[in-house]
């Protein structure tokens, strides 16, 4: 059964910087795309950044040229480097597969990070 513990959020203010990390297990990690999705109040859960098993990246047009998506493989584990936050980029961070992983009927979510960028 996969599991992630994503880690590093935090309060910060606007144009800081916050590193998020991911473990993961369960899954065959090297041969998945990863992403970081996030949830504000009141929103949609969006996908931020995904990377995929190659180490290729994408990202969301908000985040462009301030997140950096990682992934260390010996590790399990993938990295979210955010700097110059914005307010806007409050939300609880998420990490999965791509698509999310499923357990049954149900996708799976970890309990996430929560980054709150003050402004």
């Amino acid at each position: 059964q996969v599991q992630v513990v994503e880690s590093g959020g935090g309060l910060v203010q606007a144009g800081g910087s916050l590193r998020l990390s991911c473990a993961a297990s369960g899954i065959m990690f090297n041969i998945n795309d990863m992403a970081w999705y996030r949830q504000a109040p009141g929103k949609q859960r969006e996908l931020v950044a995904a990377i995929t098993r190659g180490g290729d990246t994408n990202y969301a047009d908000s985040v462009k040229g301030r997140f950096t998506l990682s992934r260390d493989n010996a590790k399990n584990t993938v990295y979210l480097q955010m700097n110059s936050l914005k307010p806007e980029d409050t939300a609880v961070y998420y990490c999965n597969t791509v698509p999310p992983a499923r357990q049954g009927p149900f996708v799976y979510w970890g309990q996430g990070t929560q980054v709150t960028v003050s402004s």
